[in-house]
């Protein structure tokens, strides 16, 4: 790193989900909610990322990991504060995004680079580097809705790995597949992450994963920051809080 161009820019951003109650249609219409529908899933949370960092999330489950992650991926807008990637391209590596059930994984592959930018040809330059690395065999043309949530993963870290965003955003598909996947995804990852010019961020519940991949870890507890710094020390700290 060390040049100190921002990638990635968040202030203030906080995310709330609509908690729908069980009452009557008529009476969600003609009453004012009150604060007790919402739930404030990321509060207040500023950071920014250098280009060619490594941000490692960590967190209980229900932190908001996932949320935030969601957001600067521009799956949806905060409510309130502001994400900025400085017009820098972005991808999301996750179980369940983007992938319609119905369609193929070729044509899924097809969908997701024309979703991050890429163009048709470039796409089909890395289709057959996408499908040997993914490993899911002839279920690449089939629906994906009958695929096991391994090969989703899988056809998941193949798309995002090959075809190669400014900023990469991991969401705990490292911990999915067979180990020798596993393996060979963690080496991929590592390759990605040393060009120095990409930007990553790593929600992971893996205390060694986030140790050996990230310059800087943040640690997310009920929505808010708690803690953001050199990853030994923050990882600590979790660790010791988690163990109370």
């Amino acid at each position: 790193m060390g040049n100190n161009e921002i990638a990635i820019e968040a202030k203030n951003v906080c995310i709330n989900y609509r908690i729908m109650k069980n009452v009557t249609v008529q009476h969600n219409l003609f009453k004012k909610h009150t604060q007790e529908d919402v739930f404030e899933a990321v509060r207040d949370v500023s950071f920014t990322v250098e280009k060619g960092g490594i941000l490692g999330i960590i967190g209980k489950n229900g932190s908001g990991k996932s949320t935030l992650l969601r957001a600067i991926a521009g799956v949806f807008s905060p409510n309130s504060g502001s994400i900025d990637l400085k017009g820098h391209t972005v991808s999301l590596m996750a179980l369940g995004v983007g992938f319609k059930d119905n369609l193929t994984g070729r044509d899924n592959i097809s969908l997701s680079g024309m979703l991050l930018g890429f163009s048709e040809k470039q796409i089909q330059e890395k289709m057959q580097e996408i499908i040997d690395f993914a490993e899911i065999g002839e279920f690449i043309d089939r629906p994906v809705r009958t695929y096991s949530s391994g090969m989703h993963s899988k056809l998941a870290f193949a798309i995002t790995a090959m075809l190669e965003t400014d900023i990469m955003l991991v969401d705990e598909v490292l911990s999915v597949g067979d180990e020798r996947f596993k393996k060979k995804s963690l080496n991929k990852m590592k390759e990605l992450i040393n060009d120095k010019s990409r930007t990553v961020i790593i929600v992971s519940h893996s205390i060694d994963t986030l140790k050996e991949l990230c310059d800087r870890v943040m640690w997310l507890h009920d929505g808010e920051m708690k803690e953001i710094g050199e990853p030994k020390e923050v990882l600590e700290h979790y660790v010791d809080f988690m163990n109370q």
